[in-house]
């Protein structure tokens, strides 16, 4: 049997049909930039590792490495329903739904939100990537109504915000906030003043919880872990970028109905 990673596990999709799990960057065989369990074969990593890091995350589940799901992730509203491996490339867009047991549904990270939805009693699950453009663009609703065409109900939905950047480590331009909230009236609360006046720190994770909360999910709550301040645990997109380092390594998070 091949090594298992770690995951981080959050009580409210801790249920008897659902198994899922947040994975940190421990567990993996990449090496470099890369090193631990970068999931990610968008990165320039070594394609070998990636797959043997999948592999990994995928016998968490006790499934093939083809049974773990993943989009080409374009930050857009587009969620998919899916019944098992694809047939050929995997499509373009940011959310995965299914009611079929023994899928795994992913979304990569490395800053951005994934997201994993339940309805229990339907036994319909969900997966999305939501970064800034993606949570103001509509992923989070788009999401769910995939799933409600699956025969869940919004008002039952579980969902989990696993780790992201926090508010503490996202600053933006003040000129962000007014274009955020020229779009999204209901997003000025996550926004504060920076250090500086010109900047902004923005709450990733509280805005996806209130479009969560908005589009009517039942309970929605955040794992509340730092992607950019806790390097230990976790690739980053902006650590990279103040370190000056070329590429970073990306986050995987996977739930699956249980056979």
């Amino acid at each position: 049997m091949s090594y298992l990673p770690p995951r981080i596990v959050h009580p409210l999709l801790d249920l008897q049909y659902i198994q899922h799990g947040f994975f940190t960057r421990l567990g993996g065989v990449s090496q470099g930039l890369y090193a631990g369990l970068n999931a990610g074969s968008g990165s320039n990593d070594d394609p070998e590792a990636v797959m043997e890091n999948r592999r990994r995350v995928a016998g968490a589940f006790d499934r093939p490495e083809n049974y773990l799901l993943s989009l080409y992730q374009v930050h857009s509203d587009r969620a998919y329903k899916v019944d098992g491996p694809w047939p050929e490339e995997r499509p373009q867009g940011d959310g995965l739904v299914t009611s079929r047991a023994g899928v795994v549904l992913s979304a990569l990270s490395a800053d951005c939100a994934p997201i994993l939805f339940a309805d229990p009693q339907a036994r319909v699950i969900g997966s999305c990537h939501a970064g800034w453009k993606g949570a103001l663009g509509g992923i989070i609703d788009s999401t769910l109504k995939a799933m409600a065409q699956q025969g869940a109900k919004i008002e039952r939905v579980r969902a989990v915000v696993g780790p992201c950047i926090q508010q503490a480590s996202y600053e933006v331009g003040a000129d962000y906030e007014a274009n955020f909230v020229k779009e999204d009236k209901e997003a000025r609360p996550f926004f504060i003043a920076a250090d500086s006046a010109d900047k902004r720190l923005f709450d990733l994770p509280g805005y996806c919880l209130m479009r969560l909360k908005r589009a009517g999910a039942a309970e929605a709550v955040s794992t509340g872990h730092d992607t950019c301040a806790e390097g230990e645990l976790f690739f980053s997109n902006r650590r990279a970028v103040k370190t000056g380092e070329s590429d970073y390594g990306r986050l995987i998070s996977c739930i699956m109905i249980r056979k």
